[in-house]
């Protein structure tokens, strides 16, 4: 197993300061990296480990805050933030600007090589960074068939991978079809995955606080996209031979 070395990160975006975790894999090289966006609760220990994972993978990891380092576990405070957020694009992007500088600028980030991760709202950012034309490897979302506002993913300028659960009802077909629609039509070289019987946040294990309804987690697809997500990384982004350390599987 590749020494993953961790550090907290403070830096401003949305007019908080937030709080993110980064984790640098083993050496002193330039490595790829990943922008790792969390749930709509905020960043958590779910979302700290798979930056871990991705670092023991070989890769430069910032898993960002959303929220000024606070999660927000009552359903009706992370809605009054997250609702607003999701149609505000500029706020969106703003909040992914703000981690990505941070990504670019630790020594150890190839600033060339970048690809953005993200869960629900986590991955509406990462879309958005997209959208606002930066130029990313790859973009990966669970949760996050969000649409943005007409023309601008002709700004995309890689591939853009999407899951979601069969039976979300946040996400429904009707969402997701426009969402692939806009890819579509904007040349995206995109792909969807529609995990059977799975709900919302179907990735994420069981929280010890209330969430909203048609969430729910499936242990076999959280999995299934914690594999998908990698295979993305190995084609969009792949750790090179030069690069050194080892590229483990541990799953997140």
């Amino acid at each position: 197993m590749t020494t993953v070395t961790t550090r907290t990160v403070e830096y401003p975006a949305d007019g908080l300061t937030m709080i993110g975790h980064l984790a640098l894999p083993a050496g002193v090289d330039r490595r790829p990296a990943v922008l790792l966006g969390p749930e709509g609760m905020g960043l958590s220990d779910v979302e700290r480990r798979r930056a871990d994972a991705l670092a023991e993978r070989g890769y430069v990891a910032l898993a960002f805050d959303l929220h000024g380092g606070r999660y927000l576990g009552d359903p009706e405070e992370m809605l009054a933030r997250c609702l607003p957020l999701l149609t505000d694009p500029d706020r969106m992007r703003g909040i992914g600007h703000g981690a990505l500088d941070v990504l670019r600028t630790e020594p150890r980030t190839d600033p060339d090589r970048i690809a953005a991760v993200g869960y629900g709202t986590g991955g509406a950012v990462g879309l958005e960074l997209g959208r606002d034309g930066v130029p990313l490897r790859a973009i990966g979302t669970v949760n996050a068939t969000t649409t943005g506002r007409p023309g601008e993913s002709a700004n995309i300028r890689c591939p853009v991978w999407a899951g979601v659960g069969s039976e979300d009802p946040i996400m429904p077909p009707a969402q997701r079809n426009a969402f692939t629609a806009e890819m579509q039509a904007a040349g995206v070289d995109w792909r969807l995955t529609v995990y059977g019987g799975a709900l919302h946040a179907f990735h994420h294990p069981p929280v010890d606080h209330p969430t909203v309804p048609g969430v729910g987690y499936h242990p076999r697809h959280a999995r299934r996209a914690w594999r998908d997500v990698v295979d993305l990384l190995d084609e969009c982004l792949p750790v090179r031979s030069g690069d050194a350390g080892a590229r483990g599987d541990r799953s997140a």
